[in-house]
């Protein structure tokens, strides 16, 4: 029997996943060193982007601090609301998608 062999040309088109920010919100009791300490260890800022984003998350109320995948724009979202928890300090993390 011939051997028979064809060439079949598949396009498979992949794409990116949805990419989500989090954002962590101004309050009157979460310490400004509390904030710069979640954007150094969960968020890998420097010291200096660290300090830079805490003020703006002061003045406007609300700041991005990454955009990532969902689970881990939701795992880095849930880490900081625990760690805050755990200090006592009532410090909101959401997430959004990014546009």
């Amino acid at each position: 029997m011939p051997k028979i062999e064809d060439e079949v040309e598949i396009e498979v088109e992949i794409a990116l996943p949805k990419m989500y920010r989090v954002i962590l919100h101004n309050d009157d009791y979460t310490s400004m060193d509390f904030v710069v300490m979640i954007l150094t260890t969960i968020f890998h800022k420097s010291f200096e982007d660290a300090e830079a984003l805490m003020i703006t998350i002061h003045d406007k109320g609300k700041a991005i601090c990454g955009v990532y995948s969902y689970e881990i724009a939701e795992t880095k979202a849930h880490q900081a609301i625990k760690l805050a928890k755990d200090n006592e300090f009532p410090l909101l993390a959401t997430i959004e998608e990014d546009i």
